[in-house]
C-alpha cells in the first residue's frame, strides 16, 4: 500500500518526504523530474514498544508505510503521462498545504490553504472527468454493437460518476457497492483516492496549540470531515530539526513547544488509518513485530500476512488484546485468567490484537 505526497510548488512537500523516509534524494540520481521518489517510513506504535519492554526481544519490527513524493501538481502536469502514472499508482494522497510565512520561499498570492486544497481537488476531478468522458464515448459505440450486462453496468456507473464530477463532488464521496468499486478499479481515478490534508504551519512558541487549531483556523474542517478525508498539521521547520536529534533531545525539544509527540508521528499514523489498515502483533523473546492487514481481515487472512503456509495450514489463533496482555503481565497469567482465548478462521482481527497462530504445517 502506497501513499502519494502531493502539493503545489513551495509548500514543503519534498522536505516532508525527506524527513518521513530519511531519503537523500540528491544522492539517488533521478533523471526524470516527473518520476516519483519512493521511500518507507516506520509507523510509530507505543503499544508495540510496551510489549517489547515486557519481552525484551532480540528484534523489534514496526509496521511501515510506503510514500511516493510526486512532482508539484497542476493542470499542465496532469496532462503528462509520466506524472499521471505516478499519481494513479498510489492508494491514498497526502495533500501538503502551505500555511507558513517565509519571505525567502516564494508563494503566488496570499497564503490560503483552503483555496489551495479546492484548487488541486478541482484539477484532480477535471482529470477524472476527461477520462470518464473518453470511456463513455467508446462505451456508446460498443453498446450499439452489442448490449451486455457488464457494459451496461459500467456505462450506468460512469454516468453517475460524470454527474458527480460535473457537480464538483470528488469520486471518493460517491457511494458505490463493492462490485461497483471493482468495476472501475482499473481507471485509478484520482479524486476517488482517500486524502489527508497536511497543513504545514509556521514555527511558534505556541506550536502545540497551533497544530491542534490549524484545521479550524484555515477553514478545513468541513472538507476534512467528508467521506475518506481527514486533516492533520505539522511544522516542517521543527520536524527538520527533530530529525537530526536523538530520542532524549527530541523529547525535550518537543516539551519546549508543549508537545508530547511530533506532528510527523500523527501524520504517519493518520495516513496508515486513511489506507484502512490495522496492526496486529506477534510477540516473543526472539521478536516482537507489528503486522499490517486491512481492517476487517479474518484470522486466517492475518496468518497469511505472516506466511502463506500459516494461512494454508491454519487451525486456530490464540488471541489477546495488547493492553489485556500487559495488564496480566505474562501469557501464562492471561491464560489462567481466561483472557487468552482461541479463535477460528473467521474471527475478525482487531487493531492491537496479539496473535499466536496454531497450524498443521
Amino acid at each position: 500500500m502506497k501513499t502519494g505526497i502531493i502539493g503545489l510548488p513551495q509548500v514543503g512537500k519534498t522536505s516532508l518526504f525527506k524527513i518521513l523516509t530519511r531519503a537523500k534524494l540528491e544522492d539517488r540520481g533521478y533523471s526524470n523530474p516527473r518520476e516519483a521518489h519512493l521511500g518507507v517510513a516506520k509507523v510509530p506504535d507505543d503499544r508495540l514498544d510496551r510489549l517489547a519492554a515486557l519481552y525484551n526481544p532480540k528484534k523489534l519490527v514496526h509496521a511501515t508505510v510506503e510514500y511516493a513524493d510526486v512532482a508539484a501538481i497542476g493542470q499542465e502536469a496532469l496532462k503528462e503521462t509520466a506524472f499521471l502514472t505516478s499519481l494513479r499508482n498510489v492508494d491514498a494522497l497526502i495533500h501538503v498545504l502551505r500555511a507558513f510565512e517565509d519571505d525567502a520561499i516564494a508563494h503566488l498570492g496570499a497564503i490560503d490553504p483552503l483555496r489551495d486544497a479546492k484548487s488541486v481537488e478541482f484539477d484532480l476531478m477535471l482529470s477524472d472527468l476527461t477520462q470518464v468522458e473518453k470511456r463513455l464515448e467508446r462505451l456508446e459505440k460498443d453498446l450499439k454493437k452489442m448490449r451486455t450486462p457488464d457494459l451496461e453496468k459500467e456505462n450506468a456507473l460512469l454516468l453517475r460518476s460524470k454527474e458527480s464530477l460535473e457537480k464538483e463532488i470528488p469520486l471518493r464521496e460517491l457511494e458505490m457497492t463493492a462490485e461497483e468499486r471493482k468495476l472501475i478499479r482499473g481507471f485509478m481515478f484520482l479524486s476517488q483516492k482517500p486524502v489527508l490534508y497536511a497543513v504545514n504551519v509556521s514555527e511558534s512558541t505556541t506550536l502545540g496549540a497551533d497544530l491542534d487549531a490549524a484545521a479550524k483556523k484555515y477553514g478545513l474542517e468541513e472538507i476534512a470531515s467528508r467521506p475518506n478525508a481527514g486533516v492533520t498539521a505539522f511544522c516542517g521547520k521543527v520536524e527538520a530539526e527533530l530529525s537530526e536529534m536523538d530520542e532524549e533531545e527530541a523529547a525535550e525539544f518537543l516539551a519546549s513547544y508543549g508537545l508530547k509527540e511530533s506532528g510527523l508521528v500523527r501524520l504517519i499514523r493518520r495516513s496508515y488509518e486513511l489506507l484502512g489498515l490495522i496492526s496486529f502483533f506477534t510477540v516473543g523473546e526472539d521478536e516482537c513485530r507489528a503486522w499490517t492487514v486491512p481492517a476487517n481481515s479474518r484470522a486466517q487472512e492475518a496468518a497469511g500476512a505472516i506466511h502463506t503456509d500459516l494461512e494454508k495450514h491454519f487451525i486456530r489463533a490464540e488471541t489477546i488484546h495488547w493492553d489485556t496482555l500487559l495488564a496480566a503481565g505474562s501469557e501464562a497469567v492471561a491464560r489462567s485468567q481466561g483472557t487468552l482465548r482461541l479463535e477460528g478462521k473467521d474471527y475478525l482481527v482487531q487493531d492491537g490484537d496479539v496473535l499466536h497462530i496454531r497450524h498443521s504445517g
